[in-house]
Order: structure tokens, then sequence, then C-alpha cells
């Protein structure tokens, strides 16, 4: 399993290649690694291991890369997961980030980068504010020392990457922020995610807060969270 010195990660994927070449980079950056092929096992080792971060393959023969995360998620566990597929079809990659993924890699893919990808979902899941902030705009609230959101009085259930990016719209009420200028700031990276992605955990975001929503799309720009 390697180390963890930065927690394990599990590993998902068939190809065994992928998979070595993977656990390689992710052990040189100080993480353990445990590697499934098998959807139904992997999904075992996510209950008797639990893992800081998941990588998954989409393309898994039998269960599914879709069908884990979707059982993860229906049973309340919100890993973080970063998809990997072969398949560059932006059906697979909105489909991906619907059902709760928190990133997506197409293959073949840098190890360098893929590395790179899980720290950066990590420190968003991990949540390094030291001081109590808590941001409310219109009828959405976020407390960012516990990781917890409202719409109204209702609490919400959101993946990391939902949380910081509806954080970091509350903390800019008013302000018309670019799809670019997003990715940056809560993906870690520029337009290599694509602005779909943006588009895709907004969709996310406003179905999960229905009415108390303050997301104002500004066309041709971007978004921005208005007061009521």
């Amino acid at each position: 399993m390697g180390s963890p010195g930065r927690g394990l990660v599990l590993v998902v994927e068939d190809e065994a290649a992928i998979a070595e070449l993977a656990a390689l980079y992710l052990k040189r950056d100080g993480f353990g690694v445990h590697v499934e092929a098998d959807g139904g096992r992997a999904l075992d080792a996510v209950r008797r291991l639990k893992p800081v971060a998941i990588v998954l393959d989409i393309g898994l023969s039998g269960m599914d890369g879709i069908e884990i995360c979707k059982a993860l998620r229906a049973a309340g566990d919100w890993t973080p997961v970063l998809f990997v597929t072969a398949r560059d079809d932006e059906l697979d990659r909105v489909l991906g980030l619907e059902i709760g993924a928190d990133d997506y890699l197409t293959k073949p893919f840098s190890p360098r980068e893929l590395a790179a990808r899980v720290r950066t979902v990590l420190r968003r899941a991990s949540g390094t504010t030291p001081a109590a902030e808590t941001f409310a705009v219109g009828g959405a609230r976020v407390d960012v020392t516990s990781r917890r959101a409202w719409a109204g009085d209702v609490e919400v259930s959101l993946t990391s990457t939902e949380f910081d990016l509806l954080t970091h719209l509350l903390r800019h009420p008013g302000q018309v922020l670019s799809r670019d200028q997003l990715l940056s700031a809560v993906w870690g990276y520029a337009a290599a995610a694509g602005t779909r992605t943006v588009d895709v955990h907004v969709a996310q975001l406003r179905a999960k807060l229905g009415p108390s929503s303050p997301i104002r799309t500004v066309r041709g720009t971007g978004y921005a969270a208005d007061p009521a």
C-alpha cells in the first residue's frame, strides 16, 4: 500500500499499467495507495480502508465507475472522487459531476497532473481556514469552519467542490466572477478543466439550494451571488 503519510488513496483501475503508474506517482507524493480492478471489490475497499480520496476509472467492467460513485453518494459517503476515463465525451463529464464527482481527468493523462489534482481535491475537502467564518447571501449560508451549508433553514449536503464554489461566490456578493476566475480560485488551475465544469457545478448548486439560491448567470461572462 505504501506509507500513507498524507492518507490512503484508493485507485480503481482495471488497466494494470495505468494503475501502477498512478500508484507510483501518488506514493512519491507521500500517499499510501491501494489498487482495485473490480468495482464490487472497490466498494468493499472504501468501507474497509476509509481512503482520503478515490481515483475512479469510469470504464470498469461489471460495476462501472458511475455506479460506484452513485452507490457511495446514496450511502452518504462523500469521500472525494476524481474520475478518469478514456472517453473524452462531454456527456460522461457532465454525468460524472452531476452524481457527485469532485474532478475529472481524461486518458491519456500525466501522472504528475493526477497527483496534483488529488492534492487539490483534498485541499478543498480539508477546509484549511483557521478562523470561524460564515457567509450568507440571500437564502444561502455557509459555515467555512464546519463546512456546512444551508438553504434557508434546511441544511444541504454538498460535495467539497460544490461547497468551495458556493463559498467563493458568497464571499464576493454582487461581484461578477468569470468562469476562468472561478476555475482558478476553486479548482486551483485555469481552463484545463473546461468552463463547462463550472456550469455543471452551478446547476447542481441551484438544484440543491432551490428557491434559496442567490446565484445569477451573467450571460457571456460568468456568475454572481446577488442579495435578495
